[in-house]
């Protein structure tokens, strides 16, 4: 009984095998079916997206890819072979951006700084502050005040931390026996940020020149402080049609000596737009922005042309800020005159929405 009973489970044996066998290899193949239908399917959406960037990027000849800008999420296009106006004309095409926000051809936030200069007394920096401190200002913007080196420390201790504080000036290396000069490690020491280096009135005044101004900014950036990097030609150099020539020479005594651009601001100020109540127009001053960020790919590198902030400066006011915000390459504002004016600067800051506009 026994061995029959064995023989008959040896004969169910067998087609239990093969008919686990077939249902396992068909669940596996079924398996193995979807997984490549799946993996095909998503192959071709990413094919499909990548065709359609690549179509939309073809309308200019570059090639897209997304970029976070500060204000705006936008599509950076990139070409080393087109002239500069035909990637102007390219770009403006993409400049209406996701949220209706205005393109800003550098990346990061809007910068406006205010170069207080050789002005004010303890009574009326305590007031600017005061309005300053009470002012309503754009969340996306990033300020910056510059008062003269005996008031920083007043000026640090009262004015609110959303504004950051600059020199006007420092020394080329480390202190010492440097009568009347002032130190990067003494403007770390007080709380300073920034600095400004290469103003007109320091290069026509003083007779700082390029190189000269380039090893400050070195030596600063060295020291962790950022710079505002001024550039900008005199009127009979305008004239006489030398504009770029001018900028470009005095961006290489920057590019010579500084090993890296991160924390670094451009500001063109036209000297024949300083404190005159004349200004560049919005075409003139985009014109030169432009320019200089083209110099900036083809002598430094494409990463710090699309990176780098230009900034306007050159009488610039409440009046005026609007229409020239509104301008692609101007990334901001180095204001004179106006940023001893609290609530008048408080309306530059806030030109900044002038890069919003309806999508």
């Amino acid at each position: 009984m026994q061995k029959a009973q064995a023989k008959r489970n040896r004969c169910w044996s067998i087609p239990r095998i093969f008919f686990f066998l077939w249902v396992g290899g068909a669940d596996l193949f079924i398996r193995i079916f979807a997984l490549n239908s799946s993996s095909d399917y998503e192959l071709r959406r990413s094919n499909r997206r990548r065709a359609t960037t690549m179509s939309m990027a073809s309308a200019h000849g570059k090639l897209a890819y997304p970029q976070f800008s500060g204000l705006r999420r936008t599509s950076a296009c990139v070409s080393n072979s087109q002239p500069l106006f035909l990637r102007r004309a390219g770009a403006a095409a993409s400049r209406r951006s996701f949220g209706g926000i205005f393109a800003m051809a550098g990346t990061g936030k809007f910068f406006v700084g205010g170069n207080w200069k050789c002005n004010g007394t303890k009574d009326s920096i305590s007031k600017l502050v005061a309005d300053l401190n009470s002012a309503t200002l754009e969340n996306d913007v990033d300020v910056v005040v510059a008062p003269p080196f005996i008031y920083i420390d007043q000026v640090k201790r009262s004015l609110v931390d959303r504004i950051e504080i600059s020199a006007q000036n420092s020394w080329i290396g480390k202190g010492g026996a440097f009568t009347g000069e002032i130190s990067a490690e003494q403007l770390i020491d007080i709380g300073c940020k920034w600095v400004i280096h290469g103003h007109s009135e320091r290069r026509h005044i003083i007779g700082e020149d390029d190189q000269f101004i380039g090893k400050k900014a070195a030596y600063a950036l060295s020291q962790n402080l950022k710079v505002i990097a001024c550039i900008g030609e005199k009127l009979d150099e305008r004239e006489a049609g030398k504009t770029f020539d001018v900028c470009f020479q005095q961006l290489k005594g920057f590019a010579d000596n500084v090993s890296s651009w991160t924390n670094i601001v451009i500001a063109y100020e036209p000297v024949w737009a300083i404190g005159t109540g004349k200004v560049a127009t919005p075409e003139q001053a985009q014109e030169v922005h432009a320019a200089v960020r083209d110099w900036l790919k083809k002598n430094v590198s494409a990463e710090v042309a699309s990176e780098t902030r230009i900034i306007y400066g050159g009488s610039v006011n409440g009046s005026n800020c609007a229409d020239l915000a509104k301008k692609e390459d101007i990334d901001g504002f180095l204001v004179g005159g106006a940023s001893l004016k609290g609530p008048e600067f408080a309306v530059i800051v806030n030109s900044a929405t002038e890069k919003k506009v309806a999508a």
